[in-house]
């Protein structure tokens, strides 16, 4: 097997290409071939290998320009160019009696195997198809000649890449059924943000790889793939430990905490304090010496830090010594395979618990809200596999009563839902909390008050007496009692 020399698509190819065949790298211009083209021979370079880059359209400054935007040396890379002369523009070397493809494509494939011949590459990559497909002019006559360079390559045990652009309509299935695997690239503009790029294998020969499309970014140094997050690769069965929140009156709802492996909802309007829950689970796992990591879609790091102060959490140490990470998410400019891959590097580097705040910023993160529960099955499920607590953020629209609705239905996903809820009570805007769901041990069915202070997070007493708290507007029952009869 051949690495490509791209983070990320070994793991889809499962280990690389198969050496001695040809490989089909397709997509509109724009997509990333011809870097594509130059990781894999950098990459071949960087194991003393021979490389050559056949190009029919750019220049070789062309190139090296592209290499240099990259930050790559391409010293020792061997490019060669086989360009229509600049005499074409002459009238007079215009041909009368013969067609361009009886001539320029005759020309053309000399001077490709010419090339082959004297440096005797081990990988190759040919920029790009379209120009031999328009000079060959019928289908059968372009199939022939594919046919003929696949056979010449595998008897000097080549591997190569056949860059196609998808200019030309002729034949665009001609090479895919003749290529051993054929990678497609896509790129796709969305109404806000910057553009998703995604990638797919169509066809492997005799090898399996990870199917279905996959983020991939375009930046300074690549390509840089994202796999998509196949949960079911790491399914395992693990005895679980209660992990405490910090809070003694909160471990007591929770009935003794909550499980690692496990998933918890803390959902309630602007203002509850679910932000702030979130961040006592972290300061707790501190104090346990546990790595955590914090991805914030809405809130800054700045102002979770500042209340997280004044509530008087250890955050800032946590930063200091290296077992927390906090990173600021932007909706419009990250792609759900990247967020996957963040996950994944977190739980790589032993985070034991993970706070995804909000789920709401999420959302805007996919493209397609109809996925979304999806992507989050599989990131909760790659996260419980590695028994990796995961605290998630929902926030409801409303403030009380049953008007109060969220943008995502993600109760039945999470194991544990914990509810804030405001309510009027002699005058006075309080707080209660309650646990709506607990899959990891029994728990209190009670609802008890909330508070947030200098002192820190307060889980108080049960608030009996009352009816309908979670309506935000309750009624005291010890008012309607009937008064005692007289003696």
């Amino acid at each position: 097997m051949l690495s490509t020399g791209i983070p990320g698509l070994d793991t889809i190819l499962e280990g690389g290409l198969t050496k001695d065949r040809i490989y089909l790298v397709e997509g509109e211009p724009g997509t990333g071939k011809t870097t594509t083209g130059l990781q894999f021979l950098l990459e071949g370079m960087r194991l003393g290998e021979s490389v050559l880059y056949i190009t029919l359209a750019e220049t070789q400054q062309e190139l090296a320009a592209v290499a240099l935007s990259h930050g790559w040396d391409i010293t020792g890379l061997h490019i060669h160019e086989v360009l229509p002369a600049e005499d074409m523009l002459n009238s007079d070397t215009q041909y009368t009696m013969f067609h361009p493809s009886e001539v320029e494509l005759s020309d053309m494939l000399k001077t490709i195997l010419t090339a082959v011949e004297e440096k005797k590459p081990v990988r190759i990559v040919l920029d790009s198809l379209s120009e031999l497909q328009l000079l060959a002019e019928s289908p059968l006559r372009y199939r022939r000649q594919v046919l003929a360079l696949k056979q010449f390559f595998a008897r000097r045990q080549c591997t190569v890449l056949l860059l196609d652009d998808r200019t030309s309509s002729l034949g665009d299935l001609q090479v895919r059924s003749i290529a051993h695997g054929v990678i497609q690239l896509d790129h796709s503009v969305k109404d806000y943000g910057k553009e998703r790029r995604r990638l797919r294998i169509v066809k492997y020969r005799g090898h399996s790889f990870v199917g279905g499309l996959h983020d991939y970014v375009l930046h300074r140094g690549g390509l840089e793939v994202h796999p998509r997050l196949v949960a079911s690769a790491t399914r395992s069965i693990n005895a679980r430990r209660q992990l405490s929140s910090g809070l003694e009156d909160l471990d007591l709802l929770l009935g003794g905490g909550i499980e690692d492996g496990t998933s918890t909802l803390i959902v309630g309007p602007p203002g509850t304090g679910k932000s702030s829950l979130a961040a006592q689970f972290v300061s707790a796992a501190h104090s346990r010496g546990e790595k955590t990591s914090m991805f914030l879609f809405e809130e800054s790091a700045s102002n979770l830090l500042h209340r997280a102060d004044g509530l008087n959490m250890t955050l800032r140490s946590a930063i200091a010594t290296g077992q927390l990470t906090i990173q600021q998410v932007d909706p419009a400019e990250l792609t759900p395979g990247q967020f996957s891959a963040a996950i994944v590097a977190a739980v790589q580097r032993g985070t034991r618990v993970v706070v995804i705040d909000s789920l709401n910023g999420y959302l805007q993160a996919v493209p397609d809200e109809r996925f979304l529960v999806t992507h989050l099955h599989e990131i909760l499920t790659y996260l419980g596999q590695n028994k990796v607590a995961t605290i998630l953020v929902g926030v409801q629209q409303g403030m009380l009563g049953s008007t109060m609705s969220t943008a995502l239905d993600a109760s039945y996903v999470a194991d544990n839902v914990l509810m804030l809820r405001y309510f009027e009570d002699d005058g006075e805007i309080k707080q209660a909390v309650s646990v709506f769901k607990k899959r990891g041990s029994t728990h209190e069915r009670t609802i008890r008050a909330f508070s947030m202070s200098e002192e820190g997070i307060k889980v108080g007493k049960v608030l009996r007496g009352y009816r309908g708290i979670l309506t935000g507007v309750p009624v005291s029952l010890t008012e309607h009692k009937a008064p005692a009869a007289a003696p």
